[in-house]
């Protein structure tokens, strides 16, 4: 359900903005705003500490999990320690980091491509290639995010709710106790995930429980009435395996994922056909209205852009996509070209989406394109999955974008300045995406399997649920079997009902005033989320990993709802406000998401130095 429109203006721009000789920093060591030094020293944190940071964690959650947790509200936090000498205008400089941080992680979190690509049989080409193509992609995406920008954040100012949650975090935490206990709590996370992931190497139990510190963190971010359903998935999945297996759907030992991911994938279809049909109608309520209101006058100084660079920037780095393409890579143009027409088309769809609902539903665009591809005669996997990389790049890069323009809006961020942090972050994203694949799967050989083949294979904490989809979805190309087409029309049927029934009951005031009102409404409305009429999109999950992975997932969600409740808290009755400007702290300065947070980063990190370590002893 879209949440309530958040109707608050941009605050001007901060002097700092027009004059920085205004700001005076907290401590003698830090540049003045503006200048040179300025910029150096945030892009260097950006670049060289939170980016690297977020995308090893969205790297790794998509090579163990299958999905990641934007990096926005972690480099928000590290990066406003940063910036806090600055006093308030200290948020536009964290805000220029954190932008840069999750165009980092955006990018890391697509080297399941690349792994993709390698369970495909793909000879691979030298490293530089894949970055110079990713490169090309990730700099159209942020055009086109731009390019989209006016309308989805300005014109029809959508909600964002991210976005929103973003720009309350910079401004309460340029209070030092908030941004202390803050990070205190991040470093214990992180401190927990590297010991648990420790354990799981050391020690044969924890390993042989499929323990995973990032698994169980991501759930404590989301909470019960996301996880709960993956697991209610998982149960009814291991429970139809004997039966799938007599009727010859599975193979004597394969697990359910192996066409659990097709009822998945086809329940967020279903899902999604109904959400944007709901957007198309609120976009269109929201264009009139905003057509008939009046005027704002001059459009201020921070938000102009020039346009035909823009539209001339997105021209040519589309065109180089398919250049490096065709002449780097060998594709033909026409596919890649396919693509970047999807692109352009699914980047103001899903735009529309995350900024209503919050969801950036990346899955189903990757679907409907294959499906796209398969009726237009394409049989290759290898140029449809080099098509697709082009859109799920785009949608990633050039969504998140937009959502980094509605905290800027929020805050009076300077939106050209921003632009160009992203841009940095792009290249560096590039670089990371493919170097860190390389790294991944070099230091551990179970990210090559390809466990649709190999479903008995030892992969340990490497379910690789995104990679798993996406070359599920696409080697099917022009030759999909009964079973398939099956499994397919039964989620997407499953999807269409169950959330036109959600859209239908669970949005009207009636039930929503019941549900926050009394303890009895509150238990009802948690069985109806989490059991009874679960979102399609947050049951999917279930389909796409192996059992344990949606328990320990399952878990966290489970831990973090106990918690609150005990503590009396709820979902959103984080009541202390942020210093001097009265607002609520959003959900994702809970305690539990910052501890669920540092898990993931501590886990992470602990693998990707492990391998590191690994990978020099055997070279040297």
């Amino acid at each position: 359900m879209a949440r309530p429109a958040q109707q608050l203006p941009p605050t001007p721009p901060s002097p700092g903005e027009s004059a920085p000789e205004l700001v005076q920093p907290r401590f003698a060591w830090l540049p003045a705003v503006g200048t040179w030094k300025y910029h150096a020293l945030l892009s260097a944190v950006a670049l060289l500490v939170l980016g690297p940071l977020g995308g090893i964690a969205a790297s790794y959650m998509n090579f163990s999990v299958g999905f990641f947790v934007g990096g926005q509200v972690l480099a928000g936090i590290l990066g406003s320690a940063v910036t806090y000498g600055y006093g308030a205008e200290g948020k536009h400089g964290a805000n220029y980091m954190q932008t840069m941080a999750a165009s980092v992680a955006s990018l890391c979190a697509m080297s399941v491509l690349i792994q993709a690509m390698v369970w495909l049989g793909m000879e691979m080409p030298p490293a530089w290639h894949l970055m110079l193509f990713v490169g090309c992609v990730g700099m159209f995406a942020v055009g086109v995010g731009m390019l989209y920008t006016p309308l989805l954040v300005d014109k029809l100012q959508l909600d964002y709710p991210s976005g929103l949650a973003v720009a309350n975090i910079l401004r309460a935490l340029t209070d030092k106790r908030l941004l202390k206990a803050s990070i205190s709590k991040l470093g214990g996370g992180t401190l927990l995930g590297a010991v648990a992931a420790w354990s799981t190497e050391k020690i044969a139990f924890v390993a042989s429980i499929g323990t995973s510190a990032a698994t169980l963190g991501a759930g404590m971010i989301v909470g019960s009435r996301i996880t709960v359903p993956a697991i209610v998935m998982g149960v009814i999945g291991a429970l139809m395996t004997p039966y799938f297996r007599e009727i010859g759907w599975l193979g004597p030992n394969d697990p359910f994922r192996k066409i659990g991911f097709l009822l998945g994938l086809a329940m967020i279809c279903g899902a999604a056909a109904v959400d944007l049909s709901l957007l198309a109608v609120q976009a269109a309520k929201r264009i009139r209205a905003r057509a008939n209101a009046p005027e704002a006058g001059e459009e201020e100084a921070w938000k102009k852009v020039n346009m035909p660079r823009l539209l001339a920037w997105v021209v040519v780095w589309g065109a180089a996509s398919v250049l490096v393409g065709t002449l780097v890579l060998g594709q033909p143009a026409g596919w890649l070209l396919f693509g970047i027409a999807l692109a352009l088309l699914f980047v103001l769809i899903n735009g529309i989406s995350y900024g209503i609902t919050d969801q950036n539903p990346i899955s189903s665009a990757f679907v409907i394109s294959v499906m796209l591809m398969s009726l237009m005669g394409l049989k290759n996997p290898l140029v449809g999955l080099m098509g697709a990389t082009i859109l799920l790049v785009s949608t990633s890069v050039g969504v998140d974008m937009q959502q980094d323009r509605s905290t800027g809006w929020r805050l009076g961020t300077h939106r050209v300045t921003q632009f160009r942090y992203q841009v940095l972050g792009v290249i560096m994203g590039a670089l990371l995406c493919v170097g860190l694949a390389r790294v991944f799967m070099a230091a551990y050989p179970a990210l090559t399997i390809n466990q649709l083949d190999n479903p008995k294979a030892n992969v340990g904490q490497w379910g690789s649920a995104m990679t798993y989809k996406l070359v599920g979805a696409i080697r099917g190309l022009g030759s999909l079997s009964d079973a398939t087409v099956k499994m397919l029309l039964i989620g997407l049927a499953i999807g269409l009902v169950v959330q036109v029934v959600r859209k239908g009951v669970l949005s009207r005031p009636g039930y929503q005033r019941f549900v926050k009102n009394s303890h009895l409404g509150f238990a009802v409305g948690w069985t109806m989320d989490s059991l009874l009429l679960a979102s399609p999109y947050a049951s999917s999950f279930g389909g796409f990993v192996s059992f344990p992975v949606t328990i320990w997932f399952g878990a966290g969600g489970i831990f973090t709802s106990v918690w609150n409740t005990l503590a009396q808290r709820g979902q959103q009755s984080h009541a202390a406000g942020s210093p001097g400007q009265g607002e609520a702290l959003p959900e994702d300065m809970s305690s539990m998401s910052l501890v669920g947070g540092g898990l993931i980063a501590g886990e992470s990190l602990f693998f990707l130095i492990v391998g590191l370590i690994g990978l020099v002893s055997l070279l040297a």
